[in-house]
């Protein structure tokens, strides 16, 4: 048990603030869960944006910290003491709001020590600015920074089969696909590029001059790529919604319907696509919650050929 004396329902009211100040996105999908799979969402929540905040020095994902985020060593001991803690956490010896949710959400859903710490190596590649050759490098980063999120999501969700946990996987990679062609520019700006550098080359791009305004079309193209690069992996997701109850389906259904609709708007906006940040707004979110119900009613009827086919050609998560 968690080593101070905050209520499970404290605890959970704690997190649900997280997750309504850091992403409307996912807390308009999250509404949609049954009330114990909710709390257990937002505690995860609260706990993976703690842990991305710490290292960004941020607020919510959104208020910049004096100073900005931690680097160099100082990332690298930020990174060892989220392990730490986040070891600890996985034991039932939290001491900290953002902890003790993870450790109440590992202990119920019986979630394995390797998939928190699996997130906690994924910024680690950001405290080490790791560099990103090719499409494989970039999407390794996408499962230890989002996939394995999705991966974990699908465990409180009831799910254990290796299928549907890899289709889990692919959503929390489109995701992250989709963030990273939107937020290209403002990464650049915090000395992070995670597009392939041969992807860069073959646009006549650098790391270092891609976020000039002369160079917008050509980066657009490359965003463009990205953004057809997380489609197969947002219809494999897809494939996924029958093995899943159904409020949980029509959750995740929703939160793939409303960040798909990101990348198809950065790919709308073009070589505007950095002008301001790219959202969807309450209507396209509304949209969303009625489009997914149909995905899921639907999937209900008629199960989608290929349900459990091979994932060919897709990234998969380590054993």
């Amino acid at each position: 048990m968690a080593a101070t004396g905050i209520s499970p329902g404290d605890l959970v009211a704690f997190s649900r603030e997280r997750i309504e100040k850091g992403s409307k996105s996912f807390a308009v999908a999250a509404k949609l869960f049954e009330p114990d799979t909710r709390a257990s969402a937002y505690m995860l929540y609260a706990w993976c944006r703690h842990c991305d905040d710490v290292i960004d020095g941020q607020s919510l994902g959104f208020a910049q910290a004096e100073g900005g985020g931690a680097t160099g060593e100082d990332a690298l001991a930020a990174v060892r003491q989220l392990e730490e803690q986040t070891r600890r956490a996985c034991a039932g010896q939290a001491d900290q709001p953002e902890f003790q949710a993870l450790s109440a959400v590992c202990q119920k859903h019986a979630i394995p020590e390797k998939f928190p710490l699996d997130l906690i190596a994924g910024f680690r590649m950001d405290a080490e600015a790791r560099s990103y050759r090719s499409i494989d490098d970039t999407l390794l980063y996408c499962y230890h920074v989002a996939g394995v999120v999705g991966v974990m999501m699908a465990m409180v969700m009831g799910a254990r089969d290796r299928m549907v946990l890899d289709r889990a996987c692919d959503l929390g990679i489109a995701f992250q696909l989709t963030n990273i062609a939107r937020d290209i520019v403002p990464d650049r700006e915090a000395d992070r590029v995670y597009l392939p550098s041969d992807w860069l080359s073959e646009a006549g791009l650098s790391p270092e001059n891609l976020a000039e305004p002369a160079h917008r079309k050509a980066l657009s193209g490359v965003a463009n790529r990205l953004v057809e690069a997380a489609e197969p992996y947002y219809g494999s997701a897809a494939l996924g919604l029958t093995h899943l109850p159904m409020r949980s389906a029509w959750a995740v259904a929703t939160a793939l319907k409303v960040y798909r609709a990101i990348g198809i708007e950065v790919r709308r906006r073009g070589e505007a696509a950095w002008d301001g940040r790219t959202s969807t707004g309450m209507f396209t979110k509304l949209g969303g919650v009625a489009s997914g119900l149909g995905t899921v009613l639907a999937s209900r009827v008629s199960v989608p050929q290929g349900q459990n086919v091979e994932r060919t050609g897709l990234w998969t998560m380590p054993d």
